[in-house]
C-alpha cells in the first residue's frame, strides 16, 4: 500500500478539519478542495493552520460513493513528513517486520494479517519461535521534548485490544504490541496518561503478559520506507508515579459574543468574544473535577463556574502529574496571552491570573502545543518541564 500511495504525492496546505476524517486543504493547480483524513486521532499539534500536506490520488473504486479524490498521507512537522495513514503504517511494519529490521522482532514471521480472534480483529498472526502469536500495530503521531505518546484522544478499542490480547498470553510466547513511532527525534515512549488515565493503566497492569515494542522511524519527503528503526525505552517506573488521577487541567472556553458576567466577590466582568484558557488543579480526583467543569448546569463555586455558564464550547485537557504545576502552567502562558479580570481564578495562590484570552484559538497556535507539550511531556529524571 505504502509504494501505491506516495507513487505520485500532491503537497497542499492545509485549512480546516471540518470533521474526523475530511480536511480542507488548497493545492497549486487544484485550488480549495476536500480529502479524506485516514486517521480518527486528534492530531492537534499536527493540524495547524497552513501546514503542509502530502496527498496521494483516491483509488478508482467500483462505486462511486467515494467523494473525496485525494487522501492525506503525511502532515509536516519541523521540516518533516509524519505518516498519518493508519493503514499505511500497517503496510510499513509488515515490511519492517518481514525484513527483519525492528529490534526485538528479528525472529519474527508473519504468518497472516487482519486475523479475527473472539469478537476483535487483529493486525497480524506472527511465529515466533515456533509458536503462533498475535501483533497488534499502533501509529504514533504524537511526540514533543524527545518523548513520543499514544494515544491522543480516548480510545476504548485500544485498551480493549491490550485486554483481549493479554488472554493469549497464556497460550503461548506473548503477543507483540507495536508502537510505530513516526519520527527519530524521541528517546522514550510512555502511553498518554493525560489524555487516556485508564488505557495507561490498562499497559501497565499486563505489560507483563505483552510483548511492548516501541519503534522509531524517520521519514524523508518522498515517503519511501526509512533505513534506520530505533527502539526506544518505556519508563515504567515513571508511568506508575504519574499516572494518577490528579494534577493541573486547562479549560478552554469560547464565547461567540461578549458578555458582561458576574463573577463571584470579584464582581461584574466584561468579556469579549473569543477563546479563553483556565488554569485550575486537583491533585484528587482530577477526573470529577472536569466533568463537573463540563457540565453548564451546576451550583456556582468556583470563578470559571460563572465563565461557564456563558461559554458556547468548552474542551478540556488534563496534565496529570505528582507535583503541583498549576502556577508553572499559568507563567508559561503570560508569556504570548493576554490576562483576564486581575485575581481570576488564583485566590489560593499568589500569581495575578489564572485566566487567558486570545481573539483566536490556541489549539491552532504552535506556542501553545510547546507549553502543553512541556507540561506533559516532562523531563523523565526530574519530573520538570523543560526550559523554553
Amino acid at each position: 500500500m505504502l509504494s501505491s500511495l506516495t507513487r505520485n504525492l500532491t503537497v497542499a496546505r492545509f485549512i480546516d478539519r471540518p470533521n474526523r476524517f475530511i480536511v480542507r486543504c488548497e493545492a497549486p493547480g487544484l485550488g480549495r478542495l476536500r480529502a479524506h483524513m485516514p486517521n480518527p486521532g486528534r492530531m492537534w499539534e499536527l493540524l495547524l493552520p497552513a501546514v503542509r500536506l502530502w496527498l496521494a490520488p483516491a483509488p478508482r473504486a467500483a462505486d462511486s460513493t467515494r467523494r473525496t479524490a485525494y487522501t492525506v498521507v503525511a502532515v509536516e512537522r519541523d521540516g518533516e513528513p509524519v505518516l498519518v495513514h493508519t493503514h499505511a503504517s500497517n503496510d510499513v511494519a509488515r515490511r519492517l517486520v518481514q525484513q527483519r529490521r525492528i529490534p526485538g522482532l528479528e525472529d519474527a514471521e508473519i504468518l497472516a494479517a487482519e486475523v479475527k480472534v473472539g469478537h476483535s480483529r487483529f493486525d497480524f498472526l506472527l511465529r515466533r519461535a515456533r509458536q503462533q502469536v498475535l501483533m497488534e500495530v499502533k501509529s504514533v503521531t504524537l511526540f514533543g521534548n524527545q518523548m513520543a505518546m499514544f494515544p491522543d484522544a480516548p480510545t476504548l478499542r485500544g485498551r480493549r485490544h491490550l485486554e483481549e490480547l493479554a488472554t493469549q498470553s497464556s497460550r503461548g510466547a506473548r503477543p507483540v504490541v507495536l508502537f510505530l513511532v513516526h519520527s527519530r527525534r524521541v528517546d522514550r515512549f510512555l502511553p498518554d496518561y493525560h489524555t487516556d488515565l485508564e488505557f495507561a493503566h490498562t499497559l501497565l497492569r499486563l505489560r507483563s503478559q505483552l510483548d511492548v515494542v516501541v519503534a522509531a522511524i524517520g521519514w524523508r519527503p518522498a515517503l519511501g520506507l526509512p533505513r534506520r528503526v530505533d527502539r526506544l525505552p518505556i519508563d515504567w517506573s515513571m508511568l506508575a508515579r504519574e499516572a494518577q488521577d490528579g494534577g493541573a487541567y486547562l479549560l478552554l472556553l469560547r464565547l461567540t459574543r461578549a458578555h458582561s458576567v458576574r463573577i463571584g466577590k470579584l464582581g461584574t466582568r466584561r468579556f469579549d468574544a473569543g477563546y479563553y484558557l483556565y488554569v485550575g488543579s486537583a491533585m484528587r480526583n482530577l477526573t470529577a473535577r472536569i466533568n463537573r467543569h463540563l457540565r453548564k448546569t451546576k451550583t456556582h463555586h468556583w470563578h470559571i463556574d460563572y465563565l461557564r455558564a456563558v461559554a458556547s464550547e468548552v474542551t478540556a485537557m488534563p496534565i496529570r502529574s505528582s507535583r503541583r504545576r498549576e502556577c508553572e502552567i499559568s507563567r508559561d502562558l503570560d508569556r504570548f496571552m493576554k490576562r483576564g479580570p486581575a485575581g481570576f481564578g488564583c485566590s489560593d495562590c499568589a500569581c495575578p491570573v489564572h485566566l487567558y484570552v486570545q481573539r483566536d484559538n490556541p489549539l491552532h497556535d504552535p506556542r501553545f502545543h510547546q507549553v502543553l507539550q512541556a507540561h506533559r511531556m516532562p523531563d523523565r529524571a526530574t519530573g520538570i518541564a523543560p526550559a523554553r
